[in-house]
Parts: structure tokens; sequence; C-alpha cells
């Protein structure tokens, strides 16, 4: 099975996963998803207090590594089981994610094209790019209504890491992407171009 990867990157709040939802929709059990979120270092010997002051935004935080071996072994055909990040506890829960290998792989995160093991991976590399305002309302929104911080702890956190490592480590990797959509996935031209390239690789692999 040939398997076609696409990479979705861009800033917190930038609309990927909402651009990555409207694809699923439309291509239903071809797709299997693996999120760079998932791969934050476990960190069992801190505690929460301490958990809550780490850089959460640059490419240390993350278990990489395993995450280009999870991608090779799903593009090779193998299905992997992958760990799953709690955000309410900044840890790794106990759970695992069950990946099975599909014609169609997206790979999604802030910082997926900085890292060239990863961003080699893939077939297609989308830079999804939103005004900085609208992705810190888009940021609060969330933090606070899903995952239970304080608009001032979003804030704090948006100061000292985000914008920073955005600057440093974000926005420079855009320019790795063969297409950078604005706004994510209200950008409706964008979507039907993507998904032109998808469905004509299904076709052809069927």
């Amino acid at each position: 099975m040939e398997v076609l990867v696409i990479g979705i990157a861009g800033g917190t709040g930038s609309g990927k996963t909402t651009l990555m939802r409207n694809l699923i929709e439309r291509l239903g059990d071809e797709v299997t998803v693996i999120s760079h979120d998932n791969y934050y270092h476990r960190h069992d010997d801190l505690p929460f207090e301490v958990r809550c002051k780490l850089n959460y935004d640059e490419p240390a935080a993350f278990e990489t590594e395993l995450m280009v071996e999870h991608l090779r072994r799903l593009k090779s055909g193998e299905a992997v089981d992958g760990p799953v990040y709690d955000f309410a506890v900044h840890n790794r829960s106990d759970q695992i994610i069950h990946l099975e290998p599909r014609s169609v792989i997206m790979v999604e995160g802030i910082l997926i094209f900085e890292n060239q093991a990863l961003r080699d991976l893939m077939d297609i590399r989308i830079f999804v790019d939103t005004d900085a305002d609208i992705r810190l309302c888009r940021r609060i929104k969330r933090d606070v209504n899903k995952r239970g911080r304080t608009m001032e702890s979003v804030l704090i956190q948006y100061q000292e890491t985000v914008k920073p490592m955005h600057d440093r480590y974000v926005e420079p990797s855009k320019r790795y992407a063969n297409l950078v959509v604005p706004e994510g996935g209200k950008n409706q031209v964008a979507l039907d171009m993507i998904m032109g390239k998808i469905l004509r690789h299904i076709e052809e692999n069927r």
C-alpha cells in the first residue's frame, strides 16, 4: 500500500485541527492521525507545580524520535500503540492510542516541520497561517474551557514561552511548507485543492 503522509503545522490556535477535521470528515476510514502533542516527554519525576512551569513550546519538550519511529512503522504497514498526553496534569497518561496504517496519514503539531527526520517522512507539508491576535483568542478559549486553565495562567504562558518559541521555531519552519493556508479550515479553496490531491492518491492506489 502506497501511503500519503500529510503534515499540518502552524502556531497554536491557527486552525490546524479545524482543517484536519474537515479533511477527515470527507475521507472517513481512509485516514490515520498522529499528533505531536501526544509525544511530550513524560515527567513522572516532577511535581505538578514544576510541570506547570516547563517550556512546552520548544523542540526539546517532545520525544520526537519516538514519533519518527512510529510514523516509519505506520508507513511500512505496521500498527503502533502511541502515547496519550493529559493536558490537565501536564504529563502523559497511562492510556495508549492504537494507530492503524491507512492510505493517508496526517501528522499534526506546531513543530513538526522543525525536525528534519520527521519532515522528510511527509509527502505534503501544509502550514496554517493565522493572525497572532486570533490565535491568542482561540488559545485562551480552548485552554480555559477544555483544559481547566485560568485566563491568567494562559496569558503568562503565552508571554513567557508560547510567543517567543513561536517566533524562534514555528514561524521559521513555514519555509518548509509546500502550501501555506491562511485561516486553516475556513479556507475552502485550499481545502478543495488538498482534497483533490488526496483523492487522486487514493484512486491510484486502490
